[in-house]
């Protein structure tokens, strides 16, 4: 009888979980007087330029490239996606670049781009007033529109998201959190063997450190902070299993703060 040996191989996956950028409608309380979508802001101009720098970050302190970006489709993180992925895709930009626009060629093939709903800010009046949010519920996203505003050939446009649509209205701040929980863990095990950037809100960021190391509570996130995860990955025989995931980001680095 011939023997069969068993081939192992390992290596981890990173993913890394951001908060957008400096939103409108906190430098500019005038604006939500007038604005046609008031529980969307966008980003202003030094919130772009944020992103953008921190794009330009990852690509000088990560020690891994990031394959995939996952976007909530509120206009201010897929604004900052946009900042980032072209940062990351540049291959030649100007001197002092300061935001997309500066970046003279780019390479669209070294990251891919969707939109995912369960990323999304807590449909809830603590993080959105109820005065401000749609009277039926319906946040109403163009998300063919919002596509377009990705750097030219970095969308996939083949692929499935893992919640079909948006959170239901008025869910519970435990609900919320625990949808980012999942569907970290859930794009996560849909690509194992790529590294991620999930661009979300403020609490998916917490979310991301107090749900993977216990008794952890994230007291700040600002903007553009992001957090560090990443699990052991094992391979047998075109089988893989994955680790738990391990938070890499300390209280204090990298615009987040918390206690345990």
């Amino acid at each position: 009888m011939a023997s069969t040996e068993s081939e192992t191989t390992t290596f981890y996956q990173n993913v890394v979980v951001m908060r957008h950028g400096d939103r409108k409608d906190n430098f500019d309380p005038t604006w939500i007087k007038t604005a046609e979508r008031p529980w969307d802001p966008p980003l202003v101009d030094n919130g772009m330029a944020r992103a953008f720098r921190t794009g330009r970050t990852f690509r000088t302190i990560l020690p891994f490239q990031i394959h995939r970006v996952f976007v909530s489709p509120f206009i201010r993180c897929v604004q900052t996606a946009s900042e980032v992925v072209a940062a990351l895709c540049a291959v030649d930009v100007e001197a002092n670049a300061k935001s997309s626009t500066d970046v003279i060629k780019f390479d669209p093939s070294k990251v891919k781009v969707s939109i995912e709903y369960g990323l999304c800010e807590m449909l809830n009046k603590e993080a959105i007033r109820v005065d401000v949010a749609p009277k039926d519920g319906n946040f109403g996203f163009d998300v063919p529109l919002l596509e377009t505003m990705f750097p030219s050939g970095t969308l996939d446009p083949s692929l499935e998201r893992v919640y079909g649509k948006m959170p239901q209205w008025e869910e519970t701040v435990d609900e919320s959190r625990s949808r980012y929980k999942q569907i970290i863990k859930a794009l996560a095990d849909k690509y194992p063997s790529e590294n991620l950037l999930l661009v979300t809100h403020g609490e998916g960021v917490g979310v991301s450190i107090s749900g993977f190391l216990e008794h952890t509570t994230v007291v700040e996130v600002e903007y553009c902070g992001y957090a560090e995860l990443k699990r052991l990955m094992t391979c047998t025989n075109g089988s893989t299993t994955a680790g738990n995931f391990l938070v890499l980001t300390k209280s204090g680095q990298s615009g987040i703060t918390y206690f345990d």
